[in-house]
């Protein structure tokens, strides 16, 4: 029997490819562009000791600035999306790593330019700002005056820039020995067959019909974490108290404060966002009861909970097909919105299919000059890759109309509110296929693959965010931070987040070790509120008419125009309130009273 193979880039149908010309017409086109804009690099210096001068120079040195990273940005989105194409094409990593050479040298010439500003007295700054010739980067101004209080004198800020590969060298730690160092072995997967054990085979193993592979698998992937957890304790403490550093060296009052002040968003929204898990946690341990009763376990361990409940739903999609289901089921989106992505589905913005040396996985790479085009490894028979692509086509649409209705200074929308467009297009495909559903083993199957969803980025996610809470704020008040603190604090999660019925192994309790956000402390959070902020978003949009809608639509037109919660806030969401998330968990429960009487 043949074995199947990819095919190599140069092979692939052009029909099947995106088509990167609205960024660059071609390699050629790209060198001249990037000969233009390096040679303008030196301009930046002409305006080193005169941004206080007057609102023209300020002006004339903003706008340089910003006309230079339009361009660097459309070079560099070129350079990186054709790496991904073919990543053993060394002609195109060298144009990636010019360009970040490039980005490099810019960023040297231009950070005269952030304390300079900064260092312009109170009240000039304000006559600055109310000089109608800075309007366009008024609302840029504000948020960079923002950090006059947590910015130290030159000498200061000298000496801490200094320190920035001292300071990564504990998440540069722990990336060597988790992606390079760590060998787990062999297992059987459910077919007999000996593979390689990894941090990619371990995911695919934990969906195993057998459950004597999820164990073995689970039992020797953290051998590996319990023989290292000096090691990884050590790091992880290391990463904590860099944190804390710099929080109290630029005299915020905590680390979760630093992390949550450049989206400006109060730490009551944290606070608000576990709580309200916290609050709703029984819904989730009725969710693993109802798992462990359908699947026949006497008992449920963490290794049980990734395997659907019914995992012999076949349902096979085309491209096309794929493109008519996603399309179909974001009809409430309107004319506009629909219209536009099937084009670009169906046109040149996708990179569809896997080919050898491909970069795995998908994502969706906006930019203010040329389509949003989106990377897909797209598979017929994997409904899941159904869901990517809506997911993906989220950003890409988020991208599309916040390019369009925004000067390139605000088109860029946070981290904070990115996931909301993307996950908001999944609750709208689920709602689509759950109306269309045979027959109940179907509705089950889709059921139980929304409140997965939902369990692992809304509560796992929050789980993972209090750990960084408290373990900061252990460092914060001088206490140890040791492998048996970080393993009693994570215990002490697990019980409570997944109940008591539920079997907790003792290695689970390193998994701690092993999360790579959380050397980004207070990142996940953004996770599980971006999710909660689509569910409620949704839910308003499929039960409202037009003005629901257009709120949603200003929303995606906004880029960073607002802060990211006024963004959510006139869409027809209030995040500093647990309501949208306490309304995610009630459709939680709601969904898993469903799938218990379907079953």
């Amino acid at each position: 029997m043949s074995t199947a193979t990819l095919p190599p880039r140069d092979e692939v149908n052009p029909d099947d490819c995106w088509d990167l010309t609205s960024l660059c017409p071609d390699d050629e086109t790209w060198e001249l562009d990037f000969k233009k804009l390096e040679e303008q690099i030196p301009t930046y210096e002409t305006f080193r000791g005169r941004l206080s001068e007057s609102a023209e120079v300020l002006r004339a040195a903003l706008a340089f600035d910003s006309d230079f990273e339009q361009t660097a940005e459309r070079l560099g989105t070129y350079a990186f999306l054709r790496t991904t194409e073919d990543q053993a094409n060394s002609n195109y990593q060298a144009l990636k790593a010019r360009y970040q050479n490039l980005a490099v040298r810019a960023s040297q010439a231009a950070s005269f330019m952030r304390p300079e500003i900064l260092a312009i007295d109170a009240d000039a700054m304000m006559a600055l700002m109310s000089d109608e010739r800075l309007e366009l980067y008024r609302l840029q101004l504000e948020r960079l005056v923002r950090y006059r209080s947590h910015t130290l004198s030159d000498n200061e800020e000298r000496l801490l820039a200094m320190q920035g590969e001292m300071a990564s060298a504990a998440g540069n730690a722990f990336r060597q020995l988790n992606d390079a160092d760590l060998r787990f072995g062999e297992v059987e997967d459910h077919n007999g067959r000996s593979i390689e054990l990894s941090h990619a085979t371990f995911g695919q193993l934990l969906i195993s019909p057998q459950r004597k592979v999820r164990r073995n698998a689970f039992d020797q992937y953290y051998s590996q974490f319990a023989a290292h957890e000096n090691t990884l304790s050590a790091t992880l403490c290391g990463s904590i108290q860099r944190d804390v550093y710099y929080a109290q060296a630029r005299n915020y009052s905590s680390s979760l404060d630093a992390a949550l002040f450049p989206d400006n968003v109060p730490v009551d929204v944290y606070d608000n966002l576990i709580g309200a898990v916290r609050d709703s946690l029984p819904k989730v341990h009725h969710y693993l009861d109802v798992r462990k009763r359908k699947m026949g376990l006497k008992d449920l361990h963490h290794y049980d909970t990734y395997v659907p409940i019914l995992s012999d739903i076949e349902k096979r999609h085309s491209w096309d097909e794929a493109v008519d289901v996603v399309v179909e089921s974001l009809a409430p989106l309107g004319s506009e919105y629909t219209a536009t992505l099937e084009a670009g589905l169906r046109g040149r913005w996708a990179d569809r299919y896997p080919n050898r040396g491909k970069q795995s996985g998908a994502f969706s790479c906006g930019s203010f000059v040329g389509d949003p085009f989106i990377l897909m490894n797209f598979k017929p028979e994997v409904l899941n890759d159904v869901f990517t692509l809506t997911h993906e086509a989220g950003h890409s649409m988020h991208s599309w109309y916040s390019a369009a209705n925004q000067p390139f200074e605000y088109y860029n929308y946070t981290i904070f509110v990115a996931e909301v467009a993307s996950t908001f297009n999944e609750q709208l495909l689920t709602d689509h296929l759950l109306k269309n559903a045979v027959d109940d083993k179907e509705r089950a199957y889709l059921i139980n693959n929304e409140l997965d969803s939902l369990r692992a980025t809304v509560v796992r996610q929050t789980m993972f965010a209090e750990f960084e809470k408290i373990t900061h704020e252990m460092a914060e008040a001088g206490e140890p931070l040791t492998v048996e603190s970080f393993r009693s604090v994570y215990r002490g999660l697990l019980e409570a987040y997944f109940g008591p019925d539920f079997v907790i192994d003792k290695c689970l309790e390193l998994e701690c070790f092993r999360i790579p956000h959380f050397y980004r402390a207070f990142y996940v959070y953004k996770y599980a509120t971006g999710l909660s902020a689509a569910v409620a978003l949704s839910r308003r949009v499929l039960a409202g008419g037009d003005q629901e809608l257009d709120d949603y639509l200003t929303f995606l037109r906004g880029g960073c125009s607002k802060d990211p919660l006024d963004l959510l806030k006139g869409a027809g969401v209030d995040m500093t309130s647990p309501e949208p998330v306490a309304t995610t968990l009630k459709r939680f429960g709601d969904l898993t009273d469903e799938l218990d009487s379907l079953l």
